[in-house]
């Protein structure tokens, strides 16, 4: 019985904040968790019972916590690589073909694309959420598709050739689980699309790599890593205009073990909340 007489008492008390009369001339105010409740000016007259003015204001969808999460990242871009091998060294050793060189392996650089899949990106403010540390965790996929259409990569021990078959579609597809560290400037930390850049480095390790063809519908793939350098060092950086979001990687390293010099780079669009 206490209790229900108390919850009376408090019941009455909120209804005569509604009914008092103004007698200061000013708006009176009732607050209700997320909701405003506004009493303007006037007598406690019906026709004034219209004065009553509610808000809801809306939540700032920006994490204004020390540290926000962003789930599921995509990218779109392009791969390619900077060709500094030395063919005949190559050929020597046995790793390519006699009379190989930079154009049996140029790329096709519309074909060439990059996919990475981030499962997170957190974002760590140091100073005022303008200044943060962002790092995450995801999947970086690259395929290199080859304008020389008949180029051939043979397994133990990797061996690249030219074959008698012009293939429709011939790709080296290497994949890596990356993990990015960056530092970050935002100069809108209170918007959702802000204006900013990051840079920094990631550290990649090559989980899978693939040799495809396609010769009219029949298609043919060899696994292996060819090779390819296990480790994947790169320099990473992201610009970021409102909605639109660019992304770049630059490895310094051969992407290669043995036979070949060549150091991959990627640039393109960012999908993502920040």
């Amino acid at each position: 019985m206490k209790r229900i007489f108390t919850l009376c008492m408090m019941t009455c008390m909120a209804m005569t904040g509604f009914t008092q009369t103004d007698t200061t001339g000013k708006n009176d105010t009732i607050r209700l968790g997320g909701m405003i409740i506004i009493r303007k000016p006037g007598n406690n007259s019906e026709e004034n019972n219209n004065n009553r003015e509610i808000r809801i204001p809306r939540r700032n969808r920006e994490n204004t916590g020390k540290v926000s999460t962003n789930w599921w990242i995509v990218d779109l871009g392009f791969s390619n690589y900077t060709d500094n091998s030395d063919y005949g060294a190559a050929a020597a050793s046995g790793f390519v073909e006699s009379g190989t060189g930079k154009d049996h392996l140029k790329l096709r650089a519309g074909k060439s694309r990059n996919v990475n899949i981030w499962f997170f990106m957190q974002r760590l403010s140091i100073i005022e959420r303008v200044v943060n540390l962002k790092y995450g965790m995801g999947l970086e996929l690259n395929n290199y598709h080859f304008d020389n259409d008949n180029i051939v990569f043979q397994k133990n021990p990797t061996f690249i050739s030219s074959g008698t078959t012009e293939f429709k579609k011939v790709k080296l597809a290497a994949d890596y689980l990356t993990v990015p560290l960056m530092l970050n400037f935002n100069f809108s930390p209170d918007r959702k699309n802000g204006f900013g850049f990051s840079a920094g480095v990631s550290g990649g390790f090559l989980y899978s790599a693939r040799y495809k063809t396609k010769e009219n519908v029949n298609k043919e793939k060899v696994k292996d890593d060819f090779d390819l350098n296990r480790w994947k060092l790169s320099y990473v950086g992201e610009l970021l205009l409102g909605p639109v979001k660019l992304y770049g990687s630059y490895s310094p390293d051969n992407m290669w073990e043995k036979g070949l010099d060549m150091t991959p780079y990627t640039v393109g669009f960012r999908l993502s909340n920040w």
